[in-house]
């Protein structure tokens, strides 16, 4: 469970530009949950994220993740339980690293390093059995140099690396939103698949409203700093981007855009 608990944050403060985006905040992620969260720009979205992450801290507040109280933890202590796909391509993953040497890395994550191999040939089998769910033919490719692989590749091969610890949280941070339609459609159903096997908890940020109600068991649409949508069941289910649109235009109309 992640719970959010009376979280302050205020941008600048004792500045002229101070701005509080979370004004007693609360919010609480069952085990289990896959939850996509929407909202324009400056609703507290990536922050929400940051903050879990330990990229950011509150002003005041607890973060409580699995029962334990993660609010000072360090953002690699996190790391440890929490992984994160990027909108960013190119974060996640090591460009100048063949994609084996990258899995090989992943592979390594939380262990003790010693004077072993960096790459173990008995684990290549088992990398392209988790390659083959991409369905992209990188199983095939262990040797191919990341940077050479393209934005979509590059966001199913993070995915293959961010479930190949044993996590207990995914991040999916606008993982889809620099990715063209198809290879977009693509990284999405490679990111159900993963969540559904997995059962991992997840929290989505995503811009695409229809992946917001198609994917997850929960939709969260946020807007200064409040969650002002909290549908799941069936009224998730029966949700329309239609519904989400006119929600978005009420806003804008009601701060003047």
């Amino acid at each position: 469970m992640l719970a959010f608990e009376h979280i302050y944050k205020t941008f600048n403060p004792g500045t002229p530009d101070a701005s509080t985006l979370f004004d007693d905040f609360n919010l609480t992620i069952d085990e289990g949950e896959f939850v996509s969260v929407i909202g324009s720009n400056g609703s507290g979205k990536t922050t929400m994220l940051n903050l879990v992450c330990g990229s950011l801290a509150p002003d005041s507040g607890k973060i409580i993740f699995g029962g334990k109280d993660i609010t000072k933890m360090s953002e690699f202590r996190r790391a440890k339980r929490i992984g994160r796909v990027f909108q960013d391509t190119k974060m996640g993953t090591c460009a100048n690293l063949t994609i084996l040497e990258n899995m090989a890395l992943a592979d390594n994550k939380n262990k003790m390093f010693g004077l072993t191999r960096a790459v173990n040939p008995k684990r290549i089998d088992y990398y392209r059995t988790l390659l083959e769910e991409c369905e992209m033919g990188l199983e095939n490719r262990l040797g191919t140099v990341v940077g050479s692989l393209s934005g979509g590749q590059r966001q199913a091969l993070a995915l293959v690396i961010a479930n190949m610890t044993d996590l207990d949280m995914l991040i999916l941070d606008e993982h889809t939103a620099a990715l063209d339609p198809k290879s977009s459609e693509t990284v999405m159903h490679l990111t159900d698949k993963f969540v559904h096997k997995s059962k991992i908890t997840s929290l989505m940020v995503t811009h695409n409203l229809r992946f917001a109600i198609e994917y997850g068991t929960r939709l969260i649409m946020m807007h200064e700093g409040k969650c002002i949508v909290d549908i799941r069941g069936d009224e998730k289910k029966n949700a329309s981007v239609d519904d989400l649109l006119n929600i978005f235009n009420k806003i804008s109309i009601e701060v003047g855009n």
